[in-house]
């Protein structure tokens, strides 16, 4: 299930037939559903009502053809379960929530926000840890506390740590079912040790990135492992010298004329110059001979 990006004009509006046209092309290319409003999709510069409006368009898209799960972050429970009431109005499958952000908590306290976001949950929830973006962790002793709660169905593994998403996995497989965040680093393992999806960004520039799930539970073993080590090559790209996730993210999509990203909300600032320039040319050399997007007849880059 691909991480969405929010598509916004150069006036920072929603572009709706923009983003609904990328969730389409996922969906086509291979996609058992999409998150929306994670931090791909920059759930922080999102008001509540713009929110509720990307939960509408995904799933009418999702209808009938995959799930449709809907970032509810915010710091406080009552601001997340407003979120997620609104979600389950619009017709939402699910709520993805990570932990209160900003805030240094302890594990009472993280233990504590989720007991009572379950409490009052009106969708199932998919725990999110992300501790690079949200500064709290969910440990994999939390997550084993937190995989009791009734309404917590199942978790996103995003800390990008091998042995952090193995040791969550363990404690809590027999309860929830867990996503691998980093599946372009981590899939393959991930999947081969009983990881129940993926749930990356990088289905938004690379539709191959989806097989990494495909060609595993196939059986293609050598050729999820070719697609995996162009998921690390990318991963490593996007992030070298100065670059970013979100921007760089963005800035192919929108070099290569793919819907679904426009503009950047500030804070957050398009590439330019030489970091640009670098980043659209190895793109050009990891995917350029094989990608396909839209239904599988375009070609993201010229060959």
């Amino acid at each position: 299930m691909p991480a969405v990006t929010t598509a916004f004009r150069d006036d920072y509006s929603l572009d709706e037939d923009s983003y609904t046209a990328n969730v389409d092309r996922l969906l086509d290319a291979g996609a058992t559903g999409v998150v929306a409003a994670g931090c791909t999709g920059e759930f922080w510069a999102l008001s509540f009502a713009e929110r509720l409006r990307l939960t509408e368009l995904t799933v009418a898209s999702c209808k009938g053809r995959g799930t449709s799960i809907v970032g509810t972050g915010a710091v406080t429970e009552s601001e997340v379960i407003e979120q997620i009431d609104a979600a389950r109005g619009a017709g939402a499958d699910g709520a993805l929530v990570l932990p209160p952000y900003f805030a240094h908590l302890t594990k009472s306290e993280i233990i504590a926000h989720f007991e009572a976001v379950s409490d009052k949950a009106t969708l199932p929830v998919v725990l999110y840890n992300i501790p690079g973006n949200a500064g709290n962790a969910i440990t994999p002793d939390i997550a084993d506390i937190l995989a009791d709660l009734d309404n917590v169905v199942a978790i996103k593994e995003s800390s990008g740590d091998w042995g952090n998403f193995h040791r969550t996995l363990a404690a809590v497989k027999d309860r929830i079912r867990v996503f691998c965040g980093p599946s372009s680093t981590l899939g393959v393992a991930a999947s081969l040790a009983g990881a129940d999806g993926h749930i990356d960004c990088f289905p938004n520039v690379w539709t191959d990135c989806m097989q990494i799930w495909h060609a595993t539970a196939a059986g293609r073993i050598d050729d999820a492992w070719a697609l995996q080590r162009t998921g690390i090559a990318m991963t490593d790209l996007y992030t070298a010298n100065g670059r970013t996730l979100y921007p760089a993210t963005k800035a192919v999509m929108n070099a290569n004329r793919l819907p679904g990203a426009g503009a950047l909300r500030p804070p957050l600032r398009p590439l330019s110059g030489t970091s640009l320039e670098e980043l659209l040319s190895g793109m050009e050399q990891l995917v350029a001979p094989k990608q396909r997007v839209a239904r599988g007849t375009q070609k993201i880059f010229k060959e």
